[in-house]
């Protein structure tokens, strides 16, 4: 069979790849499997249940769960009967939450605990008509009950339902993470996915004899969209909802593949190195010798007898840990939605990890372009090429514009966005600045929105800045600002772990967050660090002050989105004093 259509993949994995261990998830401890057979035919009962419901085609309906084999069970029921799945970030804010269920007129949600459940029947939403709960508990209505009401649908009419459904119907709304006013809700049709599915299976290095893991939120299409190509390539899809156990089911599965983010590429770095500190004498001069080889690494290069010899004793001495860490049998990652580190594409892949970094967004469905895994297809400091049947174009002003059948529909009950972002060629202006490197290389420089003017009419883009700032180890986030005003200064939030360990090398005993950052041999380091990346930017661009803040951001206290992008209004407005007082004002 061909897969034309999102819910044609089960049926096309359970032909092609069936396995036992289609799809996995821990409970208790222990790892529980579906079959391809069985997810065939949860999915078909679970549409039967919508059916008998009332569901209609056209509907919205709000799935807001973790990672595991019910979310897609739960996906693909909705969009096999022509309904709407709406995927929800469980970490949004209830003013989010209200904003997008009414937006959406959202008809059904589906959430994955009590919590979800609670704070969901609290809010004032017209079209809500039920909310279902994942989890069992007592006095709420679990999602089995919708199955179970499908007792008496026969399977022909959820066949019916199918049938009527062509690769251009809408199959989902997935709400973006709204950095800058209200979410927008990006319209996806079944060719939009499909056709991105269809053209990274080409270019991975990963087959129907590969185990494979999920946990980043497939809220995300990033993720989602991953994960419906381990189904076309017939992958064990192991998922983890609790990233604190992440580490220890990455040594139980031993995955070949997995996605990321970079954040979590950077934890397991600084937790490396932080081994290394608890080393002495030769042993720990050994591995930070190493350590300073495979920072050296250049992907696709011949460096050299004498450096892959050193690679060599790096590997065997220390790097082998590594591997071991993540489970012994990795064979590659790839990384999107914000800027990856190049020390981290150096330092794993001199480990024998092939790291690889994508673009794309979510109106692309979401893939543009990524760095391949064949000799000669990676450039560090890019994005990669596009991919199979994407076209990319540079405007005059440098954003980035791409056409392909992964554009969007649109966004939802907004035709006048919609006309702004593509326009009558079907080109779709992503806000991304950037340029061809090499005459194939996508390599991205700032987000049209966020290049700001000083008082002295530069522009400053951001995220260049931010970008090589992050790569110390003791910046976890940084915030360039300076619109309107003579200079650059930045907002910086610390590793504080790594911060905590540089303290009690020197004998400095580390408080809380707020007494570390007023520490003057602490302020010492960062005016360090500010002095040793000033020099590669430009003199407008350099920073000249800054601020430390006791504050970890993250997308559940808000200074993030869920892609882990910079909320700039939200940090601008949290900050203002810290601002001012950069600026004296």
């Amino acid at each position: 069979m061909e897969v034309q259509r999102l819910f044609d993949l089960p049926a096309y994995q359970a032909e092609r790849y069936p396995r036992d261990n289609a799809f996995c998830r821990r409970v208790n401890d222990q790892w529980v499997h579906f079959s391809s057979e069985e997810m065939v035919s949860q999915i078909h009962r679970f549409s039967r249940g919508l059916i008998a419901m009332g569901i209609r085609p056209g509907e919205n309906i709000a799935l807001l769960c973790p990672n595991r084999p019910e979310w897609n069970i739960i996906d693909l029921a909705i969009m096999q009967v022509g309904a709407v799945c709406v995927p929800i970030y469980p970490t949004l804010s209830d003013r989010e939450y209200q904003y997008v269920f009414n937006h959406a007129e959202i008809r059904l949600a589906i959430v994955g605990n009590e919590e979800l459940y609670h704070r969901l029947s609290g809010m004032s939403i017209d079209t809500l008509k039920d909310i279902f709960c994942i989890e069992k508990i007592t006095g709420i209505k679990h999602w089995e009950e919708i199955a179970e009401q499908g007792a008496n649908v026969q399977q022909a009419e959820v066949e019916k339902r199918m049938a009527a459904i062509d690769s251009e119907t809408l199959a989902t709304i997935i709400y973006t993470s709204g950095t800058t006013g209200v979410p927008k809700g990006v319209m996806l049709c079944h060719r939009n996915i499909v056709s991105n599915i269809q053209a990274v299976i080409q270019l991975l290095p990963i087959t129907h004899e590969h185990r494979v893991m999920s946990f980043l939120p497939m809220s995300h299409i990033f993720e989602r969209m991953v994960v419906y190509t381990y189904m076309h390539l017939g992958c064990a899809v192991y998922y983890e909802e609790d990233l604190d156990r992440l580490m220890l089911s990455i040594q139980e599965v031993k995955p070949h593949f997995f996605a990321t983010v970079p954040r979590l590429l950077e934890k397991i770095y600084e937790n490396m190195l932080a081994r290394g500190y608890e080393m002495s004498g030769p042993v720990r001069k050994l591995y930070f010798w190493a350590m300073n080889v495979g920072l050296r690494f250049q992907v696709d290069t011949n460096q050299g007898w004498r450096y892959a010899w050193r690679l060599a004793i790096a590997r065997r001495l220390v790097f082998r840990r590594w591997q071991k860490a993540m489970g012994g049998e990795l064979i590659a990652i790839v990384t999107g939605a914000v800027a990856l580190p190049p020390k981290l594409c150096k330092i794993f892949s001199a480990a024998g990890i092939a790291v690889r970094e994508g673009y794309g967004q979510t109106e692309s469905a979401p893939v543009i372009s990524f760095n391949r895994f064949e000799p000669g297809g990676t450039l560090e400091g890019t994005v990669g090429v596009p991919i199979p049947g994407v076209e990319v174009k540079i405007a005059a002003d440098g954003e980035i514009c791409v056409r392909g059948p992964n554009v969007m529909l649109g966004y939802y009950k907004d035709p006048e966005a919609t006309r702004e972002v593509i326009d009558a060629e079907g080109w779709l202006q992503t806000g991304d600045v950037g340029k061809i490197v090499k005459g194939r290389f996508i390599k991205l420089t700032d987000r049209i929105k966020e290049l700001f003017k000083t008082s002295g009419g530069k522009y400053i883009a951001p995220q260049p800045i931010e970008n090589r700032f992050r790569d110390s180890l003791y910046i976890d986030q940084i915030m360039v600002v300076g619109a309107d005003q003579k200079f650059a200064a930045a907002l910086i939030s610390p590793a504080f772990e790594p911060l905590r360990e540089w303290m009690i090398q020197r004998g400095i005993q580390p408080e809380d967050n707020a007494a570390m950052i007023r520490n003057l041999a602490v302020k010492e380091l960062y005016q360090g660090i500010c002095n040793e990346y000033n020099t590669e930017f430009s003199q407008i661009e350099k920073i000249k002050k800054f601020e430390l803040v006791p504050d970890t951001w993250s997308s559940e206290s808000g200074e993030l989105t869920p892609t882990q992008k910079l909320k700039r209004r939200v940090l601008l407005e949290k900050y203002r004093s810290e601002i001012d007082h950069l600026y004296h004002i």
